[in-house]
């Protein structure tokens, strides 16, 4: 991501999530809204 979407993420209220995409399955489990990797939220 670059300092532009992070900035409209950021001023969108839109968390942002950072997990390992070489892993088999986090992407699935970050659609479900399954806890992996790290959020980035405006309200902690």
């Amino acid at each position: 991501m670059d300092a532009s979407a992070i900035a409209l993420c950021k001023d969108n209220n839109l968390p942002i999530t950072v997990f390992n995409l070489r892993v088999q399955g986090n992407i699935v489990k970050v659609v479900r809204g399954e806890k992996v990797g790290t959020s980035i939220s405006t309200n902690g």
